[in-house]
């Protein structure tokens, strides 16, 4: 049995229906779910399932319309605007599909960012920034533009960033979408490693099921309801590995 000491994300019977006019759309269907401290978790779904809904409600950049959603033991289902921006701000790090860096910020500065908005002293920011950027194998980079990057390496700062206040739980969403395969799975790879060696809670939502096997856990959604749980229970280098033996020319 879990004791709720090991949760992170606890939701009850979430729902949410946006208006569009006269119409409604019910985009969550009472979905229930709980994710463990240090567990990476992917949500995968087609179009219109509510997985991107479920992501936004799940960062704190969205409410439930009714249902209960506990973060890090507290429960931010009916939170003001401002005290939502507050807990995401503390307990949320982003990974997005598109990057989100300044285009004219080195990658010190763009990791540095959150720091300042949480009024950390320089020397320490710079420090936490650089430590960061080294353990997502970017220490040689430091000062480099992000067009002077590799989309790969670009993924890698935004990592860097949503790591650097050491929140409850990473959010990337389609982190991957914009990377060639070899640059999608080493980001993944940096993900696993920093969720093994460091304790990082990461929800992923992607449409790639590779990708979704990085995952130990895989919700699919449909149609607003959590249909199937999908236990991953071998290693994505297992799943590689096989995949490239299929791949090889019979002798």
């Amino acid at each position: 049995m879990v004791h709720p000491s090991d949760i992170v994300i606890w939701i009850e019977q979430l729902h949410k229906i946006y208006k569009m006019g006269e119409t409604e759309v019910h985009a969550l269907r009472g979905v229930s779910l709980a994710v463990k401290h240090g567990e990476i978790v992917a949500i995968m779904g087609p179009s219109g399932s509510g997985k991107s809904t479920l992501m936004n409600i799940l960062g704190c950049l969205d409410q439930p319309t009714w249902g209960q959603y506990t973060l890090d033991g507290e429960d931010v289902s009916q939170m003001s605007e401002d005290a939502l921006a507050a807990v995401r701000n503390r307990r949320v790090g982003f990974v997005f599909q598109s990057f989100n860096l300044l285009p004219r910020t080195t990658a010190l500065d763009n990791v540095l960012l959150p720091l300042v908005y949480a009024g950390v002293a320089p020397r320490e920011r710079r420090r936490r920034a650089v430590a960061m950027l080294e353990a997502v194998g970017l220490g040689d980079r430091i000062h480099h533009m992000p067009n002077e990057l590799s989309g790969g390496q670009q993924q890698r700062v935004a990592i860097a960033r949503a790591l650097v206040n050491e929140p409850a739980i990473i959010m990337a969403d389609e982190p991957t979408g914009n990377l060639d395969s070899q640059s999608g799975k080493e980001v993944m790879e940096i993900l696993q490693r920093l969720n093994r060696e460091r304790g990082i809670t990461v929800v992923l939502v992607t449409h790639d099921l590779r990708i979704g096997h990085h995952a130990q856990r895989v919700l699919h959604l449909f149609d607003g309801k959590l249909r199937r749980e999908e236990m991953v229970e071998a290693p994505i280098q297992a799943v590689d590995t096989v995949l490239e033996a299929e791949e090889e020319p019979l002798p």
